[in-house]
């Protein structure tokens, strides 16, 4: 691996000019002190590269703060961070407590439009990303000539007694030096029922990397508005504009070709900056990828949404038929890669990895 300063990154290097790993890179576990975030746990990674994230953890070990040399990466809504004891499970009142940030869970059985579903009411979502992880590790070692920065732990979905009972096992970690992070999910059914199962990652990408002109460069087959007001839109589903006053909620739902190793891949790039931010993913267990464009005036976001369901609610999916259900002690994994295309090279590079003109 390269040292971003120049040379080779070494563990005798490393040690022959810092007395600490810390003042290259390295973990940081804090707790937010005021306003709504006051309670939060959290924990900072530094790759030493420019490229910083904040894993919340006390948020499902999602990720919040993200930038690369000081530019923002991520959408952050006018809630900003909070604890998630402000959560409301009913309606939309997942959006009174939606932060924005890199990645939001959405599930573990329950995405999208709030529905009733056998009698059970679902709010937009599911809870995922309101439970605060636990058996948490955090920590950096070398692995080889590699320093391997990661976090990991547990989260429960046990919402109620004798209900479902899901565990999500979360691993993320990146390298000193890079400016991409690798996330890997496993998720059990350790009830004894079968359970409704739906999972979305929401990559939340906004200003500067998202801007007029951005584009999604996607390696789409098929390609499928949600609705009337995304047919509209169509013709124009690759580009973006600059905050628009009115701008309408717009999804699009789209299926990805793989490589050869079963991995698909995104961006969202902005040819003015040269820069960029991708996922990479295995699709075997992720076969949705739904790009949701909401460009309207102090809520401009761009999400690139790898899912194993669409966003209609569960109520929707069990109707098509594509309602996945973990068994008594099964489980599915999950892996993606996020990271940051910094120059004009990188972009096209990117571009001609997944043939887009």
């Amino acid at each position: 691996m390269v040292w971003p300063w120049g040379g080779e990154i070494s563990f005798r290097r490393i040690k022959r000019y810092c007395g600490s790993i810390k003042q290259l890179a390295g973990i940081t576990r804090f707790i937010y002190a005021e306003g709504k975030a006051a309670g939060l746990e959290a924990a900072e990674v530094r790759t030493g590269a420019g490229f910083r994230f904040v894993v919340l953890l006390g948020r499902g070990m999602d990720i919040g703060l993200a930038e690369y040399k000081g530019i923002p990466l991520a959408f952050y809504s006018p809630v900003g961070e909070a604890h998630p004891k402000y959560y409301e499970p009913s309606g939309l009142g997942w959006l009174r407590n939606f932060g924005g940030g890199l990645l939001v869970t959405c599930g573990l059985t329950q995405v999208g439009t709030p529905c009733e579903d056998y009698g059970e009411e679902l709010g937009l979502h599911g809870r995922i990303s309101n439970i605060p992880a636990e058996e948490v590790g955090t920590g950096g070692y070398w692995e080889g000539e590699k320093y391997v920065i990661c976090v990991q732990g547990k989260v429960r979905e046990a919402s109620a007694v004798f209900g479902p009972h899901l565990v999500l096992k979360r691993r993320i970690w990146t390298y000193l030096g890079e400016k991409r992070l690798f996330l890997e999910d496993v998720v059990v059914n350790e009830g004894f029922t079968p359970v409704p199962h739906m999972l979305l990652y929401h990559i939340n990408i906004g200003f500067p990397v998202l801007d007029e002109g951005s584009e999604l460069l996607a390696p789409s087959r098929r390609l499928e508005p949600r609705d009337e007001v995304a047919a509209k839109d169509l013709a124009n589903y690759r580009t973006y504009q600059g905050p628009t006053p009115g701008f309408p909620d717009t999804v699009f739902y789209h299926d990805l070709e793989v490589d050869q190793e079963g991995w698909t891949q995104a961006a969202l790039v902005n040819p003015r900056l040269n820069m960029g931010v991708y996922v990479r993913y295995e699709k075997k267990n992720l076969p949705n990828f739904i790009q949701w464009k909401f460009t309207n005036e102090g809520n401009y976001v761009a999400g690139l949404e790898p899912a194993n369901c669409r966003v209609e609610g569960r109520v929707r999916e069990r109707e098509r038929g594509t309602l996945v259900v973990l068994l008594p002690g099964e489980e599915r994994c999950y892996r993606l890669e996020i990271g940051v295309l910094a120059s004009k090279e990188e972009i096209e590079i990117f571009r001609e990895g997944i043939k887009v003109a």
